[in-house]
């Protein structure tokens, strides 16, 4: 407002002075034409030179009052808005880095990956190219760098020497740009790459790449290794364990007591009376479902969210004390018939999966094709009844449309109720949607791409194990017998877990305690996958 008073009070000054010593009168715009002039310092146009002494006078104070007016402003306004875009503005290197994943390019992928990397407290650089980008990424705080990942003066910038290992993620072409330059900077770093396309995966390799991922086979494989997975029971006289035992699924729910949480040893608490002494029912997880990758126990470091499922053993006081702090229920484990809806490159591998362990399946797409065996509408109530969903064990959604997943989703809820639904989602926001929408299990495009490749490059997870299947057996305790279960350290040593023992007098503890004493006439009931099983046999 001041500057807009003295600006109108010169205006007024001139028209006056022109009028009363030039003789030379000035309308008030005109006069406003000068004064801005002045102020703006842009010149004086056809007023120029001044007659009369008192008129230089006045034009010399108005030029000395737009010079005050100026340098007032700097502090005030000019160095505010001067700092503010710098403060915005993302270096074009960074120092004193060692031991970080360089991240070339930021993408959905890479988002979950430094997701993983800043929870396992692990330095990063992004280098993003786009500069808007780039802006961005600083304000919220990411570690960035603007600058081209495909020249190796950047990949210098950002001590790529020093890196644990570089991650490339744009499309293939760019791909192999960063891949040849970093490993001519940095020829012992190692180089993760995602290939956009199949055809030039073999490319990306030829170029340097250590490991190179497709995400629609990582998401395929993993919902087919969710859907295929099986408990044998195997057990001498199985029926001694009674009815009053069980395995079942235990889904994490979003909000729950385990979500962004960690499955420890200490037990999980009663939501109901959150006060009170935790019991042991950690122990009784035999296995975690984690973005499409099966984990055997020692599992601690693992984070639980709403894309884990429990495969829990016990009682079902145990099973009920698991699914309270999860948040859900319990889904009995059993074999049956999937139905798959899409035959694209992920309906395909869940299909194919299914056929090599001979789990019958239909599979239902919109496309004719020979691999197809209803076509239709997948959100078409006719084409699904004709599916079979509502006999189906499992209804599996690998669709290209996250839309369609989601109408897809609520029809199969309304048309059977109890069939477990898995599904596909190729953006991150899509899949708390798809779980209010009533899918049991959803794997996003994106979070499997990030979590193996923070697999891959940290090599953290030493607990991930290839076998799909559990097992259920019964052992005699050999050399454990005499130890406590605390003592013997099954879980930590081999990843099976002792879900009960079996008495000489034929009474089955399944209540197991560290101090639960192991006695030689004991048999074990023991979980865990074909390659745990082994070296529980070498335990022993």
């Amino acid at each position: 407002m001041g500057l807009v008073a003295t600006i109108l009070l010169f205006t007024v000054l001139y028209s006056v002075g022109m009028s009363a010593f030039e003789g030379e009168p000035r309308s008030f715009l005109r006069s406003l034409v000068v004064v801005m002039q002045t102020f703006t310092t842009v010149g004086y146009g056809e007023d120029a030179p001044w007659t009369s002494p008192l008129m230089n006078v006045f034009v010399v104070t108005m030029q000395a009052a737009s010079l005050v007016l100026i340098f007032s402003a700097v502090p005030v306004v000019i160095v505010p808005l001067l700092e503010q875009s710098l403060a915005r503005t993302p270096s074009s290197s960074r120092e004193g880095l060692s031991d970080h994943v360089v991240v070339c390019t930021a993408t959905t992928h890479t988002e979950s990956l430094i997701d993983e990397l800043v929870d396992r407290e692990v330095p990063y650089v992004i280098v993003e190219p786009d500069r808007e980008v780039a802006t961005d990424l600083h304000e919220r705080d990411y570690e960035v760098v603007h600058g081209d990942p495909k020249s190796m003066e950047t990949l210098e910038r950002v001590s790529v020497g020093d890196a644990r290992a570089v991650v490339s993620d744009a499309d293939d072409e760019v791909d192999l740009n960063v891949i040849t330059s970093a490993k001519e900077v940095a020829p012992e770093v190692p180089v993760y790459s995602i290939a956009t396309d199949e055809d030039l995966a073999e490319y990306h390799r030829l170029a340097g790449a250590d490991r190179t991922f497709l995400p629609r086979k990582l998401l395929g494989n993993g919902i087919a290794n969710k859907v295929r997975n099986t408990v044998e029971v195997d057990v001498d006289g199985a029926a001694t364990l009674g009815e009053d035992f069980g395995i079942a699924e235990i889904p994490v729910a979003r909000g729950s007591e385990l979500d962004g949480k960690r499955l420890t040893e200490s037990g999980f608490r009663d939501p109901a009376d959150p006060g009170g002494p935790s019991d042991r029912s950690a122990k009784s997880v035999v296995g975690v479902w984690s973005l499409g990758q099966f984990h055997v126990p020692p599992f601690e470091a693992l984070p639980l969210n709403d894309q884990t499922v429990l495969l829990t053993a016990g009682r079902p006081v145990t099973l009920d004390s698991v699914a309270n702090s999860a948040g859900s229920s319990t889904k009995t484990y059993d074999r049956g018939r999937v139905v798959v809806a899409g035959s694209g490159v992920v309906g395909t591998l869940v299909s194919d999966a299914l056929v090599e362990d001979g789990i019958d399946r239909t599979v239902v797409d919109i496309e004719d094709d020979p691999r197809v065996d209803v076509q239709g509408d997948v959100t078409d109530e006719e084409v699904l009844e004709a599916a079979g969903v509502d006999d189906a064990r499992t209804v599996v959604l690998a669709l290209d449309d996250d839309t369609v997943t989601l109408v897809a989703s609520f029809v199969v809820r309304d048309l059977a109720p109890d069939v477990e639904v898995v599904a596909r989602a190729n953006q991150t926001e899509s899949v708390p949607k798809l779980y209010r929408a009533g899918v049991d299990y959803v794997l996003a495009l994106s979070t499997v791409a990030g979590r193996l490749l923070a697999t891959a490059i940290l090599d953290a997870d030493q607990s991930i194990d290839l076998d799909r299947g559990i097992r259920l057996v019964d052992r005699s305790p050999g050399a454990l017998a005499g130890q406590s279960l605390g003592e013997a350290a099954v879980r930590e040593r081999t990843g099976c877990t002792v879900v009960a023992i079996e008495h000489r007098d034929g009474r089955v503890s399944a209540d197991l305690r560290d101090w639960t004493d192991i006695e030689p006439s004991d048999r074990l009931v023991v979980a865990g996958t074909e390659n745990a099983l082994d070296r529980f046999d070498e335990l022993r």
